[in-house]
């Protein structure tokens, strides 16, 4: 496998389309795993406390529309 190193310095390399295209693609990429620890999270239960707190502050007044 190549290290961090080697791969910083191939994409260095790359001709502007395929930086580009490699973008778009980590972007892609970086969501989707960004998604799956959100939901890990929500199913652990780790964001409990901040809903609760939120809703509280909802049924409570303290909110204004956006």
């Amino acid at each position: 496998m190549a290290s961090v190193l080697d791969i910083e310095r191939e994409i260095a390399r790359l001709a502007p389309d395929d930086l580009a295209e490699l973008r778009a693609w980590f972007a892609e990429f970086d969501a989707a795993a960004w998604d799956e620890q959100l939901e890990r999270d929500v199913r652990a239960g780790k964001l409990d406390a901040l809903a609760e707190r939120a809703l509280d502050d909802f049924r409570r007044g303290r909110c204004k529309e956006l």
